[in-house]
């Protein structure tokens, strides 16, 4: 995620828009390198999250606090005694850089007006909060400390001068000029969107290679190769770009996968990104921030939740993979069972010339004139050995039968956790984690361990949409609901939908009395094929029929059926364009 000088921009213009003149009411410390500062301006309260994690630091409004130790830490309680209660006066950004500035207006011991500096380094693992005595230009303390042996420029210790981090040789977009911008670039043997992101203090490689995208050339073409009127054009959407960001003109967005999961954000849409993902807009940055890190959290969460799930579902899928393949090893051996049919009867038809205490012997083969060796047990009489051919012969063929039911419900229940696999790698929420936690307990995977003791129905409503022609077409979320809705919702006249050849979920299109074109055939199998395992193919093949031709045989786990009458349709994964899924 690039917070880049852009982002920076962004969130510092909107801050100081919003709480710029407000007071800090409440300040905590939710983690070591976590900061809230409550803000109340006018009527509204506002909740600025600051962060110097490595892996996230930022600047971002939330809607709540998140929750506090008990005990205050140190710095926590450092900064409510300088300002706590105070004014803040302006949020602004340092230069182009990674650095948002809180610049507060306090009183000391003696009740004069002094101002303080909240500061924020957005800068990876080297971010850090520090707060400043302006008048003194003095560090109060810092959220994390940096001594001489860390650091030997720059030491961030109470006492110490407050030094800003070093500045990149690059033009700050805050004053960007063009004949600077060419001599700047004229020597660059890079790729033109790393000769913009070597230049321009503040563009990171995204925002680079959206400037090289608008200006209709390839970012990574060499700078140096490019001819003037490309390097003008760049110069031009770059000079554009910079005034928009000055006059606080952006465009927040979230990019989203096929999944739904959060890929990255910006203060600005970029090209690529919007051929390759869902784009999301937003009217603030704040906005944008907040659902890129709550949805992370939340799909965090959710396959956290669905570890231990996950485990067991391997665990038994390598067992049952692991039976098959002895079961089909017992079933080769029991292939010669006739073989050993053909000892026993030709020992049988020819026991006057076996000598008791042969280890084998050599007889005809009456069936096809060519000698056979027969191997014996000299302990046992030549009666007793052809017998003993007879009993293998025998356990063999029962052997078959037995391997081949074993083999066939082996296979049908892998098929099943192996469906179950694919539904817990998509599920989106912890309603589909605890369906599928009650599914697999029903199934004696997993102990029930405080579940219901009865099988209850999905918590989780089914994807819904609906087709250009108006007709509603669910998907199921998880295999309990793909039975209800397949045998309890769907009528014998709606038609059903699954992957032929993949996993996937049930989709049924209720028609309502109606005949539906094959435009909402293709939507409704392009959605089956998108729930499926071959989400990633091309041309899936989907098969359809009447619900009323789909039935479930006794005894089948959930979400396993059979059907006929149906026709095959070959479609690429995907939900219908601009139908959001309301389900």
């Amino acid at each position: 995620m690039p917070f880049d000088g852009i982002v920076t921009a962004n969130v510092a213009q909107e801050l100081n828009s919003l709480i710029g003149g407000g007071r800090i009411d409440k300040i905590y410390q939710p983690a070591p390198d976590e900061i809230v500062l409550s803000v109340h301006k006018q009527k509204e309260k506002y909740k600025i999250f600051l962060t110097s994690n490595s892996s996230d630091a930022r600047v971002q409004i939330v809607p709540e606090t998140p929750p506090n130790p008990e005990q205050p830490p140190a710095f926590c309680m450092l900064l409510r005694k300088h300002i706590g209660g105070a004014k803040i006066s302006e949020v602004r950004q340092v230069d182009a850089e990674r650095i948002i500035e809180f610049s507060i207006d306090a009183f000391n011991e003696l009740g004069y007006q002094v101002t303080k500096k909240l500061i924020v380094e957005i800068m990876g693992k080297y971010s850090n909060i520090s707060l400043v005595d302006a008048e003194k230009g003095r560090i109060i303390d810092s959220i994390k400390k940096i001594s001489f042996d860390v650091n030997r420029y720059r030491q961030l210790l109470p006492g110490m001068p407050y030094i800003y981090p070093p500045k990149q040789d690059k033009l700050s977009f805050a004053d960007l000029k063009e004949n600077e911008f060419m001599q700047a670039a004229e020597t660059s043997i890079q790729a033109a969107s790393k000769t913009i992101m070597n230049t321009v203090m503040g563009f990171s490689g995204l925002a680079a290679s959206e400037i090289c995208a608008l200006a209709g050339i390839d970012g990574d073409k060499g700078w140096s190769s490019l001819s003037e009127e490309e390097k003008q054009a760049v110069w031009k959407v770059l000079e554009t770009k910079v005034k928009d960001i000055k006059e606080g003109r952006f465009d927040p967005c979230v990019w989203i996968d096929a999944d739904g999961a959060p890929v990255d954000y910006h203060s600005f849409d970029h090209p690529d990104y919007s051929q390759g993902y869902k784009t999301l807009h937003f009217e603030t940055i704040g906005e944008a921030e907040e659902y890129y890190y709550s949805t992370k959290r939340s799909t965090n969460r959710v396959k956290q939740r669905s570890q231990d799930l996950e485990k067991v579902i391997k665990t038994s899928l390598d067992k049952l993979y692991l039976k098959k393949q002895r079961l089909g090893e017992d079933l080769i051996q029991a292939e010669s069972a006739d073989e050993y049919s053909l000892r026993g009867e030709l020992l049988f038809a020819g026991l006057h010339n076996v000598k008791p205490g042969l280890s084998s012997i050599t007889v005809e083969n009456y069936y096809n004139g060519e000698e056979i060796e027969i191997k014996l047990d000299p302990r046992l009489s030549p009666s007793e050995n052809a017998q003993k051919y007879y009993k293998k012969y025998n356990k063999l063929k029962t052997a078959v039968i037995e391997k081949t039911v074993q083999l066939e419900a082996t296979d049908k229940e892998i098929d099943y956790l192996e469906s179950v696999a694919l539904l817990l790698e998509r599920a989106e929420g912890f309603d589909d984690i605890s369906d599928i936690r009650l599914e697999l307990a029903n199934g004696g995977y997993i102990k029930r361990r405080g579940l219901p003791k009865k099988a209850k129905e999905s918590s989780a409503a089914p994807h819904a949409f609906e087709s250009s022609e108006g007709f509603k077409i669910f998907a199921g979320r998880n295999n309990i609901q793909n039975d209800k809705l397949t045998l309890k919702t769907a009528g014998s006249k709606d038609i059903w939908f699954h992957t032929k050849g993949f996993h996937g979920t049930h989709v049924i299109l209720f028609t309502e009395g109606r005949t539906p074109s094959e435009a909402s055939l293709f939507e409704a199998a392009s959605i089956a094929a998108y729930y499926s395992k071959g989400k990633q193919s091309e041309n899936v093949p989907v098969d359809y029929c009447l619900v009323k031709h789909v039935r479930k045989p006794a005894g089948a786990k959930p979400g396993m059926v059979i059907y006929d009458h149906n026709k095959t349709l070959y479609v690429n994964p995907k939900l219908p364009e601009n139908n959001e899924n309301f389900g």
